[in-house]
């Protein structure tokens, strides 16, 4: 790895990094109408300081703040390499492509960098090569007959393999977001071949895992953070370098993604997929041998079987009518949406039998796969001489490690009798998955990343409750740790009014969704569009839609009738349009500009208590003596609530209205911590301000 030569002198890291912030600094001089920024220098220097000695930061930074110059000019001044990790890759791509460029033009030091997402991001040329042939021959690619949108993509993709040199899918513009293609031809670590494949040398994934070994800055996100940590906890290797200074930014996601990757889960498509990948080897290689294919058509078998009997039953048991046709057939319609319903061992009883049946045709593919890499012991020696290729030995004990593997992992979710772990099904559109989820992941993160750590530092504008970091310290059991909170830069009182009227029922009664409707159009007419309204629930969604088309004039988005990406893309795009979303539209989107003027929160963001994984937690934590109600629910809700207002003002010439549509604010005692918690603008129970503030900003208004 290149350091980072240090400033000629005496001068410490923090006094380095005010230099670089002053009004004469380095930044002054390439960042055009620089202006320093007090709660900017104070967080660099914070930095700095644990940098130097070790240890643990917690830094809230409000929005507007420039956390993560913050962060970065006193990592690289320091030498050390230092990884970032964030909650989301459009801020992965933010650091890279904007931030470090700023940085190697202002700093004067030469450093190195490697942006690094997960395999599922690049194109493998293995995989891409037998796609290919599939498409220009006759035949399914992936188990699925060619269509011919695939023979239309060919060349798209073939073009952009001729220019690319990271193979990232961002790079491919001209694809849809959902396009089937890209599932068949991805990076796929069950798939891999590793330095067996012919291809090894110019995979993209091996590249970029180089460049990373050699750069002072790592740029991943929290899902290979986290999966980095899990395959170490494994011994199975590593996905990132080594590094002792890790950076959390946007850290209050960090405790959700943990909670997917510490975990485990089988899927109709992950049996499916192995089965497929056994059968296409057996078919590219010539091994036609009858031991595997009947094993591999009992795990067919055992698989339509289980998973067609799990559906219907575990959801009889789940104790909510609206789910009593069954998970499979509970949510069908839009992108992102999902049902969970926990289980338990006796729930899954009358169904063991056929899951373990399932296991075994797992363990009889390994076997035999085993079997198939020592021909010499193979019955009647019908089966070629595998082990003589070690392309074909590789890829067929990868395969046996997967079908070991997912034996494992369904043995473990049928006995479900872990108590640190919480079990359920989950559907995702058609999809089924039966996973185990860890119910406190403190003690796991603590093991897995921060104890590796030299220096730690996390971040977010929303990390603080109630003027405290002791719900994020207990949630991600940190222990010991500074701590610093810097305010936004934002001049809310003249930036924002913050709407709560008094005309909506409580969310408990069945009025609400009707009144919830009525206060949304009166308030899009004086904003003329331009608005997310936020949903909690897909429910509520839906009920408010069509009373929305119908009142309004202006563009409606729907989360579900598009891919986000694209859903972002065309409310920036579209004149006075609206976007009614639910959760996965709270955090993670920006909108400079009078584009967005409005953002309308329809109830306080309580988690679900009939999420598996929030009952369980909810019931850990009462029955370990504490309140998970006010421990928990209301600092989880304060946090979610504080990220979807934080889409309305994203720069300091950002104007709008903020309106919180549920009562429960002003009429709960635990109203007063979200209030607290709110930016400090002005509040009005009124619409005629609404207007006026509207008609003062915009020169316009309402009706």
């Amino acid at each position: 790895m290149s350091q980072v030569p240090a400033v000629p002198g005496t001068r410490g890291l923090a006094e380095r990094v005010r230099e670089v912030f002053s009004d004469s600094g380095a930044l002054a001089r390439v960042i055009d109408g620089f202006e320093p920024r007090e709660g900017q220098r104070r967080m660099a220097e914070a930095v700095a300081g644990v940098l130097e000695a070790g240890g643990l930061l917690l830094a809230e930074a409000g929005t507007g703040t420039g956390k993560t110059l913050a962060y970065l000019v006193p990592a690289i001044l320091s030498g050390r390499r230092v990884l970032v990790s964030t909650g989301t890759k459009n801020l992965q791509e933010q650091i890279f492509f904007k931030d470090l460029p700023l940085l190697q033009q202002a700093l004067g030091t030469p450093f190195t960098a490697t942006l690094m997402k997960g395999r599922g991001n690049y194109v493998c040329l293995q995989r891409w090569e037998v796609y290919r042939a599939a498409v220009q021959g006759e035949g399914a690619a992936g188990g699925r007959l060619i269509e011919a949108s695939d023979r239309v993509l060919l060349p798209i993709v073939d073009a952009w393999l001729e220019r690319t040199e990271t193979g990232d899918r961002a790079e491919l513009r001209d694809l849809p977001e959902d396009v089937p293609l890209w599932k068949e031809i991805a990076a796929d670590a069950d798939t891999c071949l590793g330095s067996e494949c012919p291809h090894y040398d110019d995979c993209f994934v091996t590249r970029m895992r180089r460049r990373a070994a050699d750069s002072d800055v790592v740029i991943v996100n929290h899902h290979l953070l986290c999966a980095d940590a899990s395959v170490r906890q494994s011994a199975y290797g590593e996905v990132i370098p080594d590094c002792s200074t890790l950076v959390v930014d946007e850290a209050h996601q960090l405790e959700d993604v943990a909670t997917q990757y510490f975990g485990c889960f089988v899927s109709v498509y992950r049996v499916d997929e192995l089965v497929r990948d056994t059968e296409r080897l057996l078919s590219a290689r010539d091994l036609d041998t009858g031991d595997v294919r009947r094993a591999t058509a009992r795990i067919s078998e055992r698989s339509r079987i289980f998973f067609s009997a799990l559906a219907l039953p575990v959801a009889d048991r789940s104790g909510h009518p609206e789910q009593r046709r069954g998970v499979a057939g509970v949510l069908q319609p839009a992108w992102g949406s999902e049902t969970r319903v926990r289980y338990t061992a006796e729930a899954l009883a009358e169904h063991y039998e056929d899951g373990a049946a399932l296991c075994g045709a797992l363990e009889g593919l390994e076997a035999t796969l085993a079997l198939l890499k020592q021909p010499s012991a193979a019955p009647g020696n019908e089966v070629p001489p595998a082990a003589a290729d070690p392309d074909i030995a590789e890829a067929l004990a990868a395969l046996e490690r997967r079908a070991g593997e997912l034996a494992r992992d369904l043995r473990f979710l049928l006995r479900a009798g872990d108590p640190d772990f919480v079990y359920y099904v989950e559907t995702r559109g058609r999809s089924l998955f039966l996973r185990a989820s860890p119910i406190d992941v403190s003690r796991i993160v603590g093991d897995a990343l921060f104890d590796r750590m030299r220096v730690t530092v996390l971040t977010s504008a929303t990390l603080a409750v109630d003027g405290s970091f002791a719900y994020v310290k207990g949630r991600l059991g940190i222990r010991d740790a500074e701590e610093l909170r810097v305010a936004s830069e934002f001049d809310y009182a003249r930036q924002t009014l913050l709407y709560l009227p008094r005309r909506v029922p409580s969310p408990r009664t069945p009025a609400f969704a009707q009144a919830a409707a009525r206060e949304v159009v009166e308030i899009l007419k004086r904003s003329r569009g331009r608005a997310f309204v936020l949903f909690t629930s897909y429910n509520i969604l839906r009920s408010v839609q069509p009373l929305v088309e119908m009142a309004l004039p202006y563009p409606i988005l729907v989360q579900g009738t598009a891919p986000r990406t694209e859903l972002i893309e065309r409310f920036r795009s579209t004149s006075h349009a609206v976007l009614l979303a639910t959760s996965s539209f709270w955090q993670g989107v920006d909108v400079v500009g009078d584009a967005l003027s409005c953002v309308i929160v329809d109830k306080l963001p309580f988690a679900s208590p009939g999420d598996p994984v929030t009952a369980a937690r909810i019931e850990a934590i009462n029955a370990g003596g504490g309140d998970a109600f006010a421990d928990y629910q209301v600092p989880l809700a304060i946090l979610a609530l504080q990220q979807g207002l934080g889409r309305l003002i994203r720069h300091r010439t950002d104007r709008g209205v903020l309106a919180v549509l549920d009562p429960r604010l002003r009429t709960m005692g635990y109203g007063r911590r979200f209030l607290a918690s709110l930016p400090p603008a002005p509040v009005t129970h009124e619409l005629d301000a609404v207007d006026r503030f509207f008609r003062v900003h915009y020169g316009e208004g309402g009706r």
